[in-house]
C-alpha cells in the first residue's frame, strides 16, 4: 500500500494575502480586453487602465486623485465625487492613447455594491470609454455631484455649528465652500474636460 500524500494544498501567496482572486482573474483574461482598475488608500483614489500580458499587466494609464488637489484645489480625495473626476481624467488619457474599451476589475478590494469604483467607471464612460456596468451598479447623479455632502454640511451648519466646524475643518481651512459642493464639482468637471491632456 502506497503512502498517502498531503491533503492540504497551500494557496498561492497573493491569494493568501487577499490580493488576487484567481478565478475572477481567469475570467477577466479570457475576455481579452484591458482592465479598468480602481483602488483606494487612506488618502487617495487610484484609477488604472491595464493590459494583461504574460509577464505582468502593462499599465497604459495611472491617475491618482491627488491631481485634483494639485490642479483644482479639491479637498476630499477619496470620496465618490473625487472617484468620478479621477475616472474622468483616466478615461480621457486612455482614449487619447487608443484604449477605448475596458472591463471593470473589482478584484478583492471592493464589494459588488461599492459606489467608488463604479463612480470612477462612470467618469471614464463620460470621457468616451466603453466600460460595461449593469444598471444596478450605476451611482446616482446626486451622489456623484456631492449633493449629499452639501446637504449634510448645511444641516450641521444650521443645527450644530461646533460639529460643523470639527467635521469640515479641512474644507474651511482650505476655503472650500462645502455647501456649494455640486457647483464646485460641475466647475471642476468642465475644467477637466477643457484641459489638453
Amino acid at each position: 500500500m502506497g503512502k498517502a500524500g498531503p491533503r492540504y494544498i497551500v494557496p498561492f501567496r497573493r491569494r493568501r494575502e487577499g490580493r488576487t482572486d484567481y478565478r475572477l482573474r481567469k475570467k477577466l483574461l479570457l475576455a481579452n480586453k484591458p482592465l479598468f482598475t480602481v483602488r483606494r488608500s487612506n488618502r487617495y483614489v487610484y484609477v488604472a487602465v491595464n493590459i494583461p500580458e504574460i509577464g505582468g499587466d502593462r499599465t497604459v494609464v495611472m491617475v491618482s486623485s491627488k491631481i485634483l488637489a494639485e490642479k483644482y484645489g479639491w479637498v476630499s480625495l477619496k470620496n465618490t465625487p473625487a472617484a468620478y473626476l479621477t475616472g474622468l481624467i483616466a478615461g480621457i488619457k486612455a482614449v487619447k492613447k487608443g484604449v477605448k474599451e475596458a472591463i471593470i476589475n473589482l478584484g478583492r478590494a471592493w464589494t459588488k455594491n461599492a459606489s467608488i469604483p463604479f463612480a470612477a467607471a462612470m467618469g471614464a464612460i463620460d470621457a468616451g470609454m466603453n466600460i460595461p456596468i449593469g444598471e444596478k451598479a450605476l451611482v446616482d447623479e446626486s451622489r456623484i455631484r456631492g449633493e449629499h455632502i452639501a446637504n449634510y454640511a448645511k444641516f450641521l451648519k444650521e443645527n450644530s455649528p461646533e460639529l460643523y466646524k470639527r467635521r469640515f475643518s479641512r474644507y474651511i481651512k482650505a476655503g472650500f465652500k462645502i455647501e456649494e459642493y455640486p457647483k464646485i464639482f460641475e466647475e471642476t468637471k468642465m475644467k477637466i474636460l477643457g484641459e489638453e491632456w
